[in-house]
């Protein structure tokens, strides 16, 4: 077994170990300090809703994969191995977009700070953000999640993380429609001008 394989074995561990710890605490606490709801999944059984549970499903079958193929290595051969992917270059840009994808949006969720919210508050936001990274892009944290799953596809070739990453992509767009809707309502002067000057992704 390659040198590259066992590192990225622990590599994903504990990177998903560190993304899980990351989100729980950051809202545990960010709950304290507002004292307001941060996480909207959406009515039960409505699109959102479901982009929502697929989300949190996949992201922790993802972890948990990681884990056991750190305690279990034979775990890998019921993943569906890409074998012609399997070259040091390839698992390595993986490790690289996926960590970049994550810092990405981590800092992109702290310059959001109190306003930041997971999925659609029914009473906000107060306004349009459409300064910094949001001139370019109007998700710009979705595009990185995008990002940093192609990482791990590329970092764990396989038919597991490349449905992973097909069902995150579609999830993605799915929650960027129902979004976009929600804010056309809220500003529905400003948030056309803000369309036809920015794109959805890149």
């Amino acid at each position: 077994m390659s040198d590259i394989t066992e590192f990225t074995r622990v590599y994903l561990a504990v990177f998903f170990s560190l993304v899980a710890a990351f989100y729980t605490v950051r809202i545990i606490l960010m709950k304290r300090t507002t004292s307001e709801e941060l996480v909207f999944p959406g009515e039960r059984f409505c699109a959102t809703w479901w982009n929502h549970i697929a989300f949190r499903f996949f992201r922790a079958t993802i972890w948990m994969v990681c884990l056991f193929r750190l305690l279990f290595p034979e775990v890998d051969n019921y993943l569906g191995m890409f074998s012609s992917f399997d070259h040091p270059l390839i698992i390595f840009s993986g490790l690289i977009l996926l960590t970049l994808g994550f810092v990405s949006t981590a800092t992109i969720h702290y310059r959001l700070g109190e306003q930041w919210r997971s999925g659609i508050d029914p009473s906000g936001p107060a306004k349009i953000i459409t300064s910094g990274i949001y001139r370019y892009t109007r998700n710009p944290m979705f595009c990185f999640v995008a990002l940093a799953q192609l990482g791990f596809f590329l970092a764990l070739p396989s038919f597991f993380s490349l449905t992973c990453f097909a069902i995150g992509l579609y999830t993605l767009n799915s929650q960027a429609e129902a979004e976009e809707k929600h804010l056309l309502e809220l500003f529905p002067n400003q948030y056309p001008q803000y369309t036809n000057q920015v794109r959805r992704w890149i």
